[in-house]
């Protein structure tokens, strides 16, 4: 099973987002000035859907 989170971080930071904080459990929050809004992204992001969903909630257009 694929791991995205590794590339999503990257990509993440690439397009101007930036790390804020840690969250609850295993999840970090990163801020994107693309939308403006706060998005959480999970230390062990297994599935391809929610690693589109997090680009697509971050304004990026891209995807797994």
């Amino acid at each position: 099973m694929a791991e995205y989170e590794k590339r999503v971080r990257e990509l993440l930071s690439r397009h101007g987002c930036h790390f804020v904080r840690h969250g609850k459990g295993d999840h970090d929050i990163w801020h994107s000035p693309i939308t403006g809004i706060s998005v959480s992204v999970d230390t062990r992001i297994k599935s391809r859907h929610t690693a589109n969903a997090i680009m697509k909630q971050s304004g990026i257009n891209h995807h797994f």
